[in-house]
């Protein structure tokens, strides 16, 4: 049945290339921000849930507003410790959760810190079925205004590529959200990439793949050639750690090594056999990010692992 969804999408955008290709630009930019249906839960997901439901009672839910509409965030606190002292953001990545980031804010409660996560619009319990770059900014920024300032930043995979946004002032009408110290976890480096391969992916002809792409400038106020992390680091100041596994099927080492190339405030450490979700889960790695949190150094390797 897979294969037959995508065989008539293919055919769609086929046809609709030749006859209305800004309008292909259109849907196929609305397809690319589709959140999965939430009520559609693997067996695996309901027990990580039902897992965390501890760990999430520990938080305080706050719902927030933008202009997208509404978002959740989870404030969780050491409560023998100043409820304004130093805080991280925390960001999941596409298709995932607060829940998914547990292991990571756990270490960072253990270092002193105050922890501000997110479920991202379109996300978790947010409310939506819709995530682009410009919303997910502007709900860090509505985010920084309640709950901020924040100290360091810790995103997944888009979760990081949010961060990095929101920090470099890149959507048009958000302000900066100021970082000292920025963690990026197996994150993308260029923007084009990702919709020149979900162009090919569903058969956009060559208008309607350039329409797709005017519409990110739309909204966001930038063409999307502008959305290149390495280039964007390399006009920043602020002190960034890159862990990403060589074994990452979903985001290839080589974004983690191009970004890396952006400067000496720039570290990378592999973090090898932990593909790209795994990653979240090792407790090695949540010391290493909480520590750089912390000292605003890192070690540039962790123990070897064999892939599963």
């Amino acid at each position: 049945m897979a294969n037959l969804g995508m065989r008539f999408i293919r055919s769609f955008f086929g046809i609709i290339e030749h006859i209305a290709p800004s309008l292909g630009g259109r849907i196929a930019f609305r397809l690319f921000c589709r959140t999965p249906d939430p009520e559609r839960v693997s067996e695996k997901e309901k027990r990580l849930l039902a897992r965390s439901i501890p760990f999430m009672k520990g938080a305080r839910r706050h719902d927030l507003i933008t202009r997208y509409g509404r978002f959740t965030a989870f404030e969780f606190t050491n409560w023998d410790t100043r409820r304004d002292g130093p805080t991280v953001l925390v960001l999941h990545g596409w298709r995932s959760r607060t829940e998914h980031m547990r292991t990571i804010v756990e270490a960072l409660l253990q270092r002193g810190f105050r922890v501000v996560a997110l479920d991202l619009p379109g996300s978790g319990v947010s409310a939506g079925r819709t995530l682009n770059l410009a919303s997910a900014v502007a709900a860090v920024r509505e985010t920084a205004d309640w709950l901020g300032p924040f100290d360091a930043a810790v995103g997944h995979s888009f979760g990081g590529a949010i961060a990095l946004n929101a920090a470099a002032g890149a959507v048009r009408g958000v302000r900066p959200v100021f970082f000292r110290r920025l963690v990026m976890i197996g994150s993308p480096n260029a923007l084009p990439d990702l919709f020149t391969a979900f162009g090919r992916h569903i058969g956009l002809g060559r208008r309607s793949q350039h329409a797709l792409e005017a519409r990110v400038e739309e909204i966001a106020g930038h063409p999307l050639s502008s959305f290149v992390a390495a280039h964007q680091l390399r006009e920043m100041s602020v002190s960034t750690l890159i862990v990403h596994a060589p074994d990452d099927k979903e985001v290839p080492f080589a974004d983690a090594v191009a970004m890396a190339g952006a400067g000496d405030h720039v570290t990378l450490v592999k973090a090898s056999g932990l593909g790209h979700r795994r990653i979240l889960g090792d407790s090695a790695v949540a010391t290493l990010v909480a520590g750089f949190c912390a000292e605003g150094s890192a070690t540039h390797a962790l123990p070897t692992r064999v892939a599963a």
